[in-house]
């Protein structure tokens, strides 16, 4: 069930573990991360924007190779966390602005590029967020989306986004990328490159980053062990005596352009 005020949630998740965020191995790096310049290819004159930009990793990442990178997340503490890092990273071209994925306080046709990287599924209405950023993207403007993703299988979507929700209340819903790619139709982007990639997530990593106590951490565990047959093949569940070890996680990453 989705929390009454799923943005509260956010806040109050992200808020509390600002600091993680930066240094959290599954942000910091990644093959994904890797793609974010070759794929994008930014020009030294554009303007980028970092919807939901955590620690400030993709900003981190387009910063060399932009003229400005507008970093924005709906958290106060996160974006001072990701201003920390980036500072210390030498970035000097990029600005804080504190903004709802679905409500972009942004004129249309205003940045070059946008993205998005492992946050779309705390938006409470991804569709929305897919409209805005086909508004403040200019024509030709290239988004680019990573984010985890759902099993199309409906048995499975259901048993990963509720593990994931017994970890991180702040966590909505992960869609399948066949429902992405509906909305970036829908609102004009047209796909330009994809990838399904797998995460291997190290289980108390995993599950210490978002817990709040050891009740809820057996919870998430004790969930993960009943898991089905299927869902145990899909997410590749390792255990030892009795013990999770690991699961892995599907992501897309996709590359779309304005018409």
């Amino acid at each position: 069930m989705a929390e009454a005020d799923p943005k509260g949630a956010v806040r109050a998740q992200f808020g509390a573990n600002a600091e993680k965020y930066v240094t959290s191995a599954t942000h910091a790096q990644g093959s994904d991360l890797d793609l974010v310049v070759p794929w994008l290819d930014p020009q030294p004159n554009w303007v980028a924007l970092d919807i939901a930009t955590g620690g400030g990793h993709v900003a981190k990442a387009l910063s060399p190779h932009v003229a400005t990178v507008v970093a924005a997340d709906l958290t106060a503490p996160m974006l001072a966390a990701a201003r920390r890092h980036l500072e210390g990273a030498g970035c000097r071209n990029v600005l804080y602005v504190a903004a709802d994925a679905e409500a972009l306080p942004f004129l249309d046709a205003a940045f070059d590029c946008v993205t998005c990287r492992i946050a779309a599924h705390h938006f409470p209405d991804p569709q929305r967020f897919v409209a805005e950023v086909a508004r403040v993207l200019k024509p030709g403007g290239r988004a680019l989306l990573i984010d985890n993703v759902a099993p199309e299988e409906p048995e499975l979507a259901t048993f990963f986004n509720e593990l994931e929700k017994m970890r991180d209340p702040s966590h909505v819903h992960c869609a399948p990328a066949s429902q992405w790619r509906t909305w970036l139709s829908t609102h004009g982007l047209t796909e330009r490159d994809a990838r399904i990639g797998r995460k291997k997530h190290p289980f108390r990593d995993w599950v210490e980053r978002t817990a709040t106590s050891k009740e809820q951490m057996a919870a998430v565990e004790a969930y993960a062990l009943a898991a089905p047959p299927a869902a145990r093949e899909c997410f590749a569940i390792e255990t030892a005596e009795g013990r999770m070890v690991s699961w892995t996680a599907y992501d897309l990453t996709l590359l779309a352009e304005k018409a």
